[in-house]
């Protein structure tokens, strides 16, 4: 393939969310003119967040795209190029790495940065989308606070879903588990602590029909699996729990995964097992999936990605018209 007039940039970053916003002031920082691809979700889960009031620095809270805004003028102060579009393929098989931006332009990158993050599997319903951020979440950790004494429900069997209900007894009048079978997936501990739980009730064999409410959740059509009956649970709030999916599609084939599709790092580091390629973010973090520990593997790829350019003697050239030089240095 002829790469002659590809865009060529010391840093790509791949994802504008929480961890890739946050990779992007620090390269910049460093003098490394970074490029930040946005991709389908500018701003990531934040971004259709209302209230944010788990991230440091804001005591009375802030608004999710709020906040995404700050992380995009911050990074753009220091010289970080954002930029619209989604990368549709990769080629990580020689340095400098081969990127293609919306299926046709051509960008290489002495180092990439993965933060395209992971996205909460919903239920596919008419009212979901509608009323996300209105008492629809998929993150308990993220807003339970916001229902103080009320009666929630959550849909899952799985061990997120059962750890969520139990941490959602520590606010809520009343916690409803509903589960399309008649046994939970998760571990036996769990179970164990979520039946010990009487805040906890379960709804067995039952898919969830509709989500009521204008303005805000009121409440589930709920259908059972083995009646066929159906009928209103009167509620405040939804909690979806039936898992995340990493997107990570395009980099299958390249970096190593688990069975999930989450990127593995080396132990204590953003390296991939493709070197210069390094991931942060919910699309390599399975366990916590919050703003803050976001921030803080973006904030450990950009340190990596810099000391490792360093090593390879590119941190010194920054401007434009030396990129002809990197792509030589490489050979």
């Amino acid at each position: 393939m002829n790469l002659v007039n590809s865009e060529h940039r010391q840093v790509i970053i791949i994802g504008a969310g929480s961890a890739g916003l946050t990779a992007a002031i620090y390269t910049a920082r460093a003098n490394l003119k970074p490029l930040v691809i946005r991709g389908p979700e500018p701003g990531g889960q934040l971004a259709t967040t209302t209230e944010v009031e788990n991230y440091p620095g804001f005591v009375n809270g802030i608004l999710g795209p709020e906040l995404m805004q700050h992380f995009e003028t911050q990074a753009a102060r220091f010289g970080t190029e954002l930029r619209y579009g989604m990368i549709t393929s990769v080629d990580f098989s020689q340095r400098p790495f081969h990127l293609i931006l919306d299926e046709q332009k051509s960008l290489l990158a002495d180092a990439v940065i993965i933060a395209t993050g992971a996205s909460p599997k919903y239920l596919g319903l008419k009212n979901e989308k509608r009323l996300l951020g209105h008492g629809v979440s998929s993150c308990a950790t993220c807003d339970a606070a916001f229902f103080q004494e009320q009666e929630v429900a959550i849909v899952g069997g799985g061990d997120t879903a059962i750890e969520d209900a139990i941490f959602l007894t520590r606010f809520c009048a009343k916690v409803y588990v509903i589960h399309r079978r008649k046994r939970l997936r998760a571990s036996k501990i769990l179970q164990a602590r979520a039946f010990a739980k009487e805040k906890i009730s379960f709804i067995w064999n039952t898919l969830v029909e509709d989500i009521l409410g204008e303005e805000e959740v009121e409440g589930l059509r709920l259908k059972n699996i083995e009646t066929k009956q159906t009928y209103t649970l009167p509620i405040a709030g939804l909690f979806v729990a039936i898992g995340y999916q990493p997107n990570t599609k395009i980099f299958q084939g390249w970096l190593d995964m688990d069975e999930k599709g989450y990127i593995r790092t080396l132990p204590g580091s953003t390296y991939t097992n493709v070197t210069g390629v390094f991931a942060s973010g919910d699309a390599q973090d399975h366990v916590y999936r919050q703003a803050a520990t976001a921030v803080g593997t973006g904030c450990m790829a950009a340190i990596d990605a810099e000391r490792w350019l360093e090593s390879q003697n590119q941190v010194s050239v920054s401007h434009a018209d030396k990129w002809g030089k990197l792509a030589n240095s490489h050979e």
